[in-house]
C-alpha cells in the first residue's frame, strides 16, 4: 500500500540570497522538513507565515496517520 503523501513548498533564500525552497511533508506519522542542501534557509516574515501554515497542516496529517 502506498501512502498518500502531501507536500508543502515554502520559498526562501539561502545565505547567498539565491532563491531556494523548503519542503514540508509527513512520513510515517512524523513531520519532515527538507532545506537547501548544506545551506541555511533565510525567511522573510511572509515566508515564515507560510512555513507555519505548512507545519500546522503537516501536524494535522501526521496526527491522522498516527491514529490509523
Amino acid at each position: 500500500m502506498v501512502a498518500n503523501k502531501r507536500e508543502w513548498q515554502v520559498s526562501c533564500r539561502d545565505i547567498a540570497s539565491r532563491r531556494r525552497e523548503m519542503t514540508v511533508f509527513v512520513s510515517q506519522g512524523h513531520v519532515v522538513i527538507t532545506v537547501p542542501p548544506g545551506e541555511a534557509a533565510v525567511l522573510t516574515p511572509l515566508e515564515v507565515g507560510r512555513l507555519r501554515a505548512a507545519l500546522r497542516d503537516a501536524v494535522v496529517d501526521a496526527s491522522g496517520a498516527a491514529e490509523e
